[in-house]
């Protein structure tokens, strides 16, 4: 029989009985809260017996929009929420009273340079061609957030591009950037699972002056490298005068708490045009910079 009456479906949707659920007359036994439907009940969903159940849903939400974006992999950009544009670091130097605040100011602006490189190399990775299966390569992901992060963002969208945003909810206002894509900015209660999304899709990570974020961030993805848990991938960290005076990784090699090969798994760079370079260069070998010569020094 070939009856094109016949339906797809036979159950309502969950979002037609969700409906329906709201139109129910009110009574004492509809009106408590245990006659909600459970994927309606919030205070049913913030309990903590359902936590389990709240990091599934905060993995698998962004996974599944990602997948239909058609993101196929990222360039992840991580640094600090403080280094101001160059436009702006002036008047961060001027509004800084005398003394340690007007040191730190000018420290500040110092690093302004790199919102610019993070700026130029989003606009770059953001040039990527699609794969053959459509989907979008070197997609530019950031934490959503201000300076380093919105310069990313902004990179991307200068050249038309769309870019990700993973924003984090903190005590304090954290809204999003402008410049993020607003079907591709995402916001976490928890911050693990924001790291994962961070690096599921990665393929390249560039890492900027920052502070406590940042340094947490990118050690963890030292340590998946290290430990095998992750494949090898560029990680580049921008400004080798700030990482060197803020980590004395020769020491931890000296000292015997990492390998001397551990120090392989990051380059340092100071511009875009060499990042990208960098990244390019590591696809096309079979083996990355495993027989690469590392920037450290140990003698």
């Amino acid at each position: 029989m070939n009856d094109p009456n016949i339906p797809e479906e036979i159950f309502y949707s969950s979002g037609e009985d969700a409906a329906y659920a709201r139109q129910v007359v009110s009574t004492p036994q509809t009106e408590d809260p245990a006659y909600r439907l459970a994927f309606q009940d919030t205070d049913f969903l913030l309990r903590e017996d359902l936590r389990p159940i709240r990091f599934q849903l905060e993995l698998l939400k962004p996974k599944l929009l990602l997948d239909e974006a058609k993101i196929g992999s990222t360039l992840v950009m991580y640094g600090s929420a403080r280094i101001p544009e160059p436009s702006k670091a002036d008047a961060v130097v001027d509004a800084a009273p005398e003394g340690p605040q007007k040191r730190v100011a000018e420290r500040l602006r110092a690093k302004a340079k790199y919102y610019e490189e993070a700026r130029s190399l989003a606009q770059l990775a953001s040039q990527c061609e699609c794969d053959e299966e459509g989907k979008r390569q070197f997609v530019v992901c950031s934490g959503g957030g201000p300076s380093i992060m919105e310069a990313a963002n902004r990179g991307a969208a200068e050249v038309g591009a769309e870019s990700i945003g993973l924003n984090i909810v903190l005590p304090h206002e954290q809204a999003p950037n402008e410049y993020v894509t607003p079907s591709l900015s995402f916001q976490f209660h928890y911050f693990a699972l924001r790291k994962m999304h961070f690096l599921i899709r990665a393929r390249a990570v560039a890492v900027f002056p920052g502070g406590f974020g940042t340094f947490d961030e990118m050690f963890e993805l030292l340590c998946l490298v290290q430990t095998g848990k992750m494949k090898a991938l560029p990680i580049l960290l921008f400004g080798k005068e700030f990482w060197t005076r803020v980590i004395n990784f020769e020491a931890l090699a000296e000292e015997g708490t990492i390998s001397p090969e551990n120090l392989k798994i990051m380059r340092f760079v100071e511009t875009a045009d060499e990042a990208w370079q960098m990244i390019t260069e590591f696809y096309q070998k079979p083996v990355g910079w495993k027989s690469e010569p590392s920037d450290f020094s140990l003698e």
